[in-house]
């Protein structure tokens, strides 16, 4: 891993001492660019994430500025890529106060193919065996399956009292899912498969299905920027229902909350940021192809799967946790180090030491994981119902503050949750 560190490091540092880019004079360099009108960032898609490989495709974020910079009126993302471990992504969001006037819309439609998914089982109580993890000498994938999902997210926001929104929208997912369709893994012996055949996971839901969710609630926004946050709180409570569209059992009512808030350090160049979260099944009951998702009301990254991975605790091995209800936590500390003008744009380059945590707050599937494991519930309740940290740092490249390029790197503190991840995306996480 050290050398993708230190790979990432010598890029970002050679694109911001290029003499000949970027004008001499300090009082030049710290005069921010006013951006108004339109600006286009297409980029060829080159990323890399431990859990999935290196990724290739092309994406765009495209912004309007008339008037608000460093806000936005509009915004559009879209997104065609594939990662060498086989995702394959074809995404586009939009997000604007101004389609609606007063309004805030946000719109996202996405289809994701993943052959090798992964699932290392519920609540974290599987023991994860590095063996087992894709190894080509005894054709064994233990920790995936493949799945297809198709999603559309909305969500409105409108103003109560100033910083204050009510929030409402409906999202529709559609997941497949199934063994392991591969030439060098046996479908048979995977973890999906052995839940699957032992009535985890149930006949009814181990193909996949829809949901329609309808969610309602509200947000306190105070920031002082959507993007990269110098000061303010961004905290959300809502609720998230599904009807039973099937007839198979199937409809939960979900409460999620989210308090981010954004403490200036003296100056917008030092920032301590948190994020304290919660997300918990209210009643009913959610089925198995769904219980991964980790809602939320604005796509920071296209991935909304947890716990574990790049969105919630960063380090730990992607989905390494599935339960009924998680708590997380995600402190860090943005510290710019310096900012410069190129190609008529401006920039800065900041890092974000950082430390996270997650857990499982109830258990899914207590009773057949009962009987799987012959264990009693009580005794899988007190191992699941355990936090799980992480530790890292990153750097960020952002132009005209809110097009930001992000690497980071996290190494958990339990051996059971991963060796360390390396992550290239977009944005902050919060």
């Amino acid at each position: 891993m050290r050398k993708y560190i230190l790979t990432l490091t010598a890029s970002f540092f050679a694109v911001v001492c290029v003499p000949t880019w970027v004008k001499a004079d300090a009082e030049t360099r710290n005069e921010e660019i006013q951006k108004d009108g339109w600006n286009f960032g297409p980029l060829p898609c080159i990323s890399y994430n431990s859990d999935l490989g290196f990724q290739y495709g092309i994406c765009a974020d495209i912004f309007n500025y008339k008037g608000v910079f460093p806000d936005y009126r509009q915004r559009f993302y879209v997104e065609l890529s594939r990662y060498t471990k086989g995702q394959t992504l074809i995404h586009a969001q939009f997000d604007s106060r101004y389609l609606i006037p007063g309004i805030r819309t946000t719109l996202s439609a996405s289809y994701q193919l993943d052959p090798m998914f992964l699932f290392f089982g519920l609540n974290g109580i599987e023991p994860y065996d590095r063996t087992l993890d894709c190894n080509k000498d005894i054709r064994t994938a233990y920790y995936n399956y493949r799945r297809s999902m198709f999603r559309v997210l909305t969500n409105f926001q409108g103003p109560v009292i100033p910083g204050l929104e009510w929030t409402a929208g409906v999202n529709y997912w559609h997941f497949v899912t199934s063994d392991l369709e591969s030439d060098s893994y046996s479908a048979e012996n995977t973890l999906f498969r052995k839940m699957k055949d032992a009535g985890v996971i149930s006949p009814d839901e181990s193909t996949g299905g829809p949901a329609i969710e309808f969610k309602v609630g509200a947000v306190l926004d105070t920031r002082d920027n959507l993007s990269a946050p110098g000061k303010g709180i961004w905290a959300e409570l809502y609720f998230i229902g599904s009807p039973d569209i099937r007839k198979m059992g199937y409809d939960y009512l979900k409460i999620c909350a989210h308090w981010r808030q954004y403490i200036s350090l003296g100056s917008e160049k030092l920032v301590f940021a948190y994020h304290l979260a919660y997300q918990g099944n209210l009643a009913g009951k959610a089925p198995f192809y769904i219980q991964q998702n980790i809602s939320t009301l604005y796509l920071n990254q296209t991935c909304t799967d947890g716990l574990g991975g790049m969105n919630t605790v960063r380090g730990l091995l992607a989905q390494r946790l599935v339960g009924d209800s998680y708590a997380w936590t995600n402190v860090e500390l943005r510290i710019r180090l310096f900012s410069f003008n190129l190609f008529n744009q401006s920039w800065y380059l900041a890092t974000n030491p950082f430390f996270d945590s997650g857990m499982v707050t109830s258990l899914y599937k207590g009773e057949e994981l009962s009987s799987f494991y012959g264990r009693s519930v009580e005794n899988l309740r007190s191992e699941a119902v355990v936090p799980h940290c992480s530790a890292g740092a990153g750097l960020k490249l952002a132009m005209n503050r809110n097009f930001i390029v992000s690497a980071e790197y996290a190494r958990p503190f339990k051996k059971t949750d991963g060796d360390g991840t390396v992550y290239i995306a977009l944005n902050y996480i919060f």
